[in-house]
């Protein structure tokens, strides 16, 4: 403490005044220790007052003031003050000097077991605090600068002067290492309740704040305290990039945690529908979660990247530090949480193509956790095939080649060099085979004679060809350069079959039979015959010589499919002309075999002047028809030996009149359609033996019981009739429900005794596959593989089974054809029940279609099954030269037979819109180019 100055009085004498002077001297000096030593009195305060006293801000956080620097000049007069907290001790309180000592070594303990971000944290909101509170102390010395002064003498005034300016300099180094320590042990208690990756990212934005933020004027104490920080901060770094490295890790681990518990829980929603829903491949594919795991981690950076600001900004309570990891905690679960909704609805959503206006990806999961059905086994053992049936099918055709060759991933496509060029049918024009038939009376060479080897290469355009027109404009006209071939018009063109109109062929809706119309001809044959029905009883039918197809055209309007077929022969294109117009047909001939049709599937056979000679050699072509028909069906016969008197007309009519008699067909109608100035007779199958029984001439014959009436494939026809089936049972013995009911129920004759294709019992097999697939169109192929369906009419199943995905298409302006393998089990019966048609097909040779004839092809573990017997790279080139440039092909198949027709589309200039395979199992959609190759096959 400051002591004022004491003036006393000397005497004149020597002595007395040395006596005196010594006394009063040794008086003063007893005083002055005493005052010193004494708790009963109160040093007075002469300098400008340095506090150590802790203040509470508004927010209720404690902020330490820094010792003020800074003298004021004594005020000589008194007052209270505000008196300092060690102003005022107890007997048993510390030298100040001891409890400094104890305090510094304290300080060294307690400095060795901090982390370096808690020290930074601690100088920091240190630094930010002092202008505020250098403020606030010039304000408190103004007001305690009044003091009490003594007068004392010189040499005692000098001596406590310097004790007081020590004591001030001690305890202004005390105050600053107790404040510093005293921040850096609060930010400690902070940072340790903070998450790792939030004290990693604080410590790197606090790394720079630290250095710029040094005090020069600090004590030397305090710089040996910040140099013993830097040199922890190198150490810091290693631990926070080692920190960083366990936090990556570990989010990695979770997130991976997370996605395998989200495919769990779809698997188990999957498992617990009926058949499942195939929906269209998964938002948690590859690149989702990739897109997804890069957001997460981008999210998770940017929070604690804003938390640490708000740290930096402000120094809050601990408990306000709880509150805020808590918020944080829930902030990032529920982020988690609607990523997860989010990825979920993404999965959702039927597959996506990646078509330049859009990116996505299916979803499409494998077995039966899926609802994919999977073929047993056990039910082959239950159904035949056509394979079976058809023993001339085993003699011809020994097993192919098991695979692939190594050379399809590279393989170089070229043109055919055929003389029919752009509307090569191999197994149609296979000259080399024709050449060495030995006879044509029963039109050999307009049957199937494949090549040895199917062919690989490509079919060239047409000139100036365009994209074909669509439906329902297209029944009417067609691209001329489309079907170059004017033929039929200038032959035809009178009977309103085709005509040339500028760039157009034109089909004004005649034929030989109904020139003035098709709509008038077929409301004139149900007229007739009213049971006809056309729509309700009678949905499918089969058109005998179709021509242009016009016939079975306009029966759209009245809900009939019809299978419409022509032999390729000298009626140019005429088949194709149909396809174009978006009108099934197909390449076919009345010969020597059997059609690829299983036997009472047809409500109505038609023909129309369609030049079969059905009276002759036994009525051999006639009984085929009768194969076919169902047991109650109608043949409509319009020709004219129904209605004219010409001597040959006559002859036929005697006989045809005779053979359907032999039959037991009845003739039910015969009436003249005075407009086109044609008639038509109509007659009917029977639907019992009784007839058959009653004949006295048993001709034609009767078939042998192991004459097996389903086998078509290659098989001879032969001159005799099968029985009608009596079993209630039995397939024909009942006709089916009305259109549209008969789409949609069981087949009567399906009994649950029997296994089905997928091994539930067959009704119950045929349920669960109708509502598959309506399932997987409506939420998949619909809207998920970017198909304008409005361009589609003309579509092939390649591998149909119940007829379930043609089903599902049932309300949109297609028809589709279904093929049941040869190697299948024979649903093809199942298929005809429920109203729609089909074929028997070995896709190991070619189709009987021209050339650019189908709008979409559909592919459903086809490849995975036919490889074990013939190449997949032919039949790729067969896909290529039946869909027409812009059509598309979808497969669902194992992922190895995926990838490989992949690559194989990639070789023939495909736009390849979705490839996904998971848990083995695959999905493919890809749309065909205009691309041809530029060099053709060397001609052999």
């Amino acid at each position: 403490m400051a002591v004022g100055k004491a003036r006393s009085k000397r005497s004149t004498s020597g002595s007395y005044t040395s006596t005196v002077t010594t006394v009063v001297f040794v008086a003063l000096c007893v005083l002055g220790l005493w005052m010193l030593t004494s708790n009963s009195i109160i040093s007075p305060q002469t300098t400008a007052r340095t506090s150590t006293t802790s203040s509470f801000s508004a927010s209720g956080e404690r902020h330490l003031s820094k010792p003020s620097d800074r003298r004021d000049p004594p005020v000589y007069e008194d007052t209270e003050g505000d008196l300092p907290d060690d102003a005022i001790k107890s007997d048993e309180t510390k030298p100040l000097q001891a409890t400094n000592d104890e305090d510094d070594k304290s300080q060294e303990d307690q400095l060795k077991s901090e982390e370096t971000p808690n020290v930074e944290a601690g100088e920091e909101n240190n630094e930010k605090q002092e202008p505020e509170q250098e403020t606030s102390g010039d304000n408190k010395n103004e007001e305690e600068n009044a003091t009490v002064v003594e007068e004392n003498p010189p040499v005692i005034q000098r001596k406590e002067s310097a004790e007081e300016e020590e004591k001030q300099k001690e305890y202004e180094n005390q105050a600053s290492e107790e404040s510093a320590l005293t921040q850096n042990q609060l930010a400690q208690g902070i940072a340790e309740k903070n998450s790792e990756a939030e004290e990693t990212q604080q410590t790197k934005d606090e790394e720079s704040n630290v250095n710029q933020g040094v005090d020069e004027n600090k004590s030397e104490e305090k710089n040996q305290l910040e140099a013993e920080v830097e040199k922890r901060e190198a150490d810091s770094q290693e631990n926070s990039q080692e920190s960083q490295n366990q936090i990556t890790e570990e989010d990695q681990q979770q997130r991976l945690q997370q996605q395998q518990q989200q495919e769990h829980q779809q698997k188990q929603e999957q498992e617990n529908s009926d058949t499942g829903s195939d929906e269209t491949l998964q938002e948690s594919q590859p690149e989702i979660q990739e897109v997804t795991s890069h957001e997460t981690q981008q999210n998770e950076e940017s929070q604690q990247s804003q938390l640490a600001s708000q740290d930096q900004e402000s120094s809050q309570t601990t408990d306000e530090k709880k509150a805020q990891i808590e918020n944080k905690k829930t902030q990032s679960e529920s982020n988690q949480q609607q990523r997860n909704s989010n990825q979920e609805a993404k999965q959702e959503t039927t597959t996506q193509d990646k078509a330049p206006s859009s990116s996505s990806t299916i979803s499409f999961q494998s077995g039966e956790s899926s609802g994919i059905p999977i073929e047993s086994k056990e039910s082959k053992k239950s159904w035949s095939t056509q394979a079976d049936q058809s023993e001339n099918q085993k003699e011809r055709r020994k097993d192919g080649p098991d695979g692939l060759d190594g050379t399809i991933y590279g393989y170089t496509w070229q043109l055919c060099n055929e003389t029919a060029g752009p509307d090569y049918i191999p197994c149609l024009d296979n000259e080399k085979a024709i050449m060495k038939l030995h006879g044509r009376k029963h039109y050999e060479h307009r049957e199937r004679h494949c090549p040895e080897e199917p062919p690989t290469c490509l079919v060239p355009l047409p000139e100036m060809y365009k994209s074909p027109v669509e439906w329902p404009q297209s029944r009417d006209k067609i691209w001329y350069h489309n079907v170059p071939h004017t033929l039929l018009a200038e032959v035809k063109g009178h009977q309103n079959w085709v005509k040339v109109t500028g760039e157009f062929l034109t089909f004004p809706g005649g034929g030989t039979q109904f020139i003035h119309g098709a709509m008038h001809y077929i409301d004139f044959i149900e007229k007739a015959v009213p049971d006809i029905a056309w729509g309700k009883r009678t949905r499918v039918i089969l058109d005998v010589g179709c021509g242009v197809a016009s016939f079975g055209g306009y029966l759209f309007e009245r809900d009939v499919l019809t299978m419409s077929f022509a032999p390729k022969d000298e009626h140019e294109a005429q088949v194709q002309f149909a396809l174009e117009r978006g009108i099934p047909a197909i390449s076919a001939v009345m010969g020597s075999q059997r059609l690829p049709f299983p036997s009472r599937v047809f409500d109505v056979v038609h023909c129309a002047r369609c030049r079969v000679p059905w009276h002759v050699e036994g009525g051999t072509l006639l009984l085929e028809l009768n194969r076919v028909l169902r047991p109650g069906g109608y043949f409509v016969w319009s020709a004219t030996p129904v209605y004219q008197k010409l001597k040959e007309d006559v002859e036929i009519w005697k006989e045809m009149s005779a053979l359907t008699v032999s039959m037991c067909w009845e003739l039910v109608s015969i009436n003249r359609d005075k407009l086109n100035s044609i008639g038509a007779a109509i007659y009917r199958k029977p639907t019992s033996n009784d007839c058959y029984d009653q004949r006295k001439h048993k001709r034609p014959p009767m078939c042998k019981t192991d004459d097996d009436p389903n086998a078509a494939w290659y098989v001879p026809l032969q001159a005799c009739m099968h029985r009608a089936p009596v079993d209630g049972a039995e397939r024909g013995t009942r006709w089916p429900e009305e259109w549209p009911r008969r789409l949609q129920v069981s087949p009567y004759w399906l009994n649950k005794a029997q296994m089905g294709i997928y091994g539930r019992p067959a009704p119950d097999d045929f349920a669960s596959d109708y509502e598959h697939w309506k399932r997987v169109v409506n939420k998949s192929y619909l809207n998920g593989l970017g198909i304008s369906w409005s361009n589609v009419r003309n579509v092939m199943d390649m591998r149909a089974v119940y007829g379930g995905f043609a089903a599902a298409l049932k309300d949109l302006k297609v028809w589709v054809l279904n093929v049941v393998n040869i190697d299948s089990p024979d649903t093809l019966p199942i298929i005809y029940e429920r109203g729609l048609f089909g074929i028997y097909h070995d896709w190991c040779e070619s189709f009987s279609t021209y050339p650019r004839t189908y709008d979409l092809l559909h592919a459903d573990h086809l490849f995975s099954k036919l490889k074990k017997r013939c190449k997949i790279a032919p039949l790729m080139a067969e896909i290529d030269r039946i869909v027409r440039p812009g059509g598309k092909l979808i497969v669902r198949d194992e992922s190895s037979a995926i990838g490989e027709v992949e690559n194989l589309l990639k070789s023939l200039h495909w736009e390849v819109h979705l490839a996904f395979s998971k848990d083995q199992e695959g999905i493919l959609s890809a749309q065909k180019s205009f691309w041809r190759p530029d060099t053709y096959v060397a001609s052999s």
